[in-house]
């Protein structure tokens, strides 16, 4: 067995043990259309919000549940949002329920045939269980053997915190998420993260940008050794 099967295996053991640790993400889908103004959201977003599968939102239900000291921030980039097509933002709502959760919400452009820009779309990721302490522990007993691994995964997060005001615990679920969704190893999701932050170093509005562009296309070209 090489070396490199090693580490392959090594890594897919890191990813089942944290996954066996703690709530399992939740993650959805959103949609927003410039021209009709009209909103589509995945039965995640919907249930993370408290409604059914199925209800239809609007930019005024959607404000209506952001928390009160963050209303004001969200509903800004909203309203700019048609300027680039994308936005990102680390915020709270409140469900129907009068349940307080942190969401991670990323988006890139929705583009027609021309590339013109037509609306936003992405992701709502919710951040609301973590487990701390126990996944720590996970990967200490996982990582023995992969300091090199471990390292670009810890820079990794680091930048995520920076750039989405998120803890390390959620920084870390917003990359396996990545790796989940895309089916593409967790190091080397953390290997194309680490690989932006040359580029917008001291910047934080660019190193946010950047970093959802990353997060939503970690997985275009990634070579057949990475996946699994």
């Amino acid at each position: 067995m090489t070396e490199r099967n090693d580490v392959s295996m090594a890594e897919r053991a890191l990813v089942e043990r944290v996954l066996s640790v703690g709530d399992a993400l939740t993650v959805g889908r959103f949609r927003f259309r410039f021209a009709t103004r009209q909103w589509e959201w995945s039965d995640e977003v919907a249930r993370m919000h408290g409604y059914p599968a199925g209800t239809v939102p609007t930019t005024e239900m959607l404000l209506s549940h952001k928390h009160p000291d963050d209303r004001d921030r969200v509903a800004a980039m909203i309203t700019s949002v048609e300027d680039s097509g994308a936005f990102s933002s680390h915020h709270r709502i409140i469900d129907t329920r009068g349940r307080v959760r942190d969401v991670l919400v990323v988006s890139e452009p929705l583009t027609d045939a021309a590339g013109t820009a037509i609306g936003t779309e992405g992701y709502y990721i919710d951040l609301s269980e973590t487990a701390a302490e126990y996944r720590r522990e996970a990967l200490d007993q996982a990582l023995p053997g992969l300091l090199e691994a471990r390292v670009v995964i810890e820079q990794a997060k680091g930048a995520l915190m920076l750039a989405y005001s998120v803890n390390a615990d959620q920084a870390f679920r917003v990359l396996r998420w990545r790796s989940q969704e895309t089916n593409v190893k967790l190091r080397v999701i953390a290997e194309r993260v680490v690989a932006a932050l040359p580029t917008v170093a001291g910047d934080e509005v660019r190193l946010r940008t950047r970093l959802d562009h990353v997060l939503l296309t970690a997985h275009e070209g990634a070579p057949a050794d990475s996946v699994g």
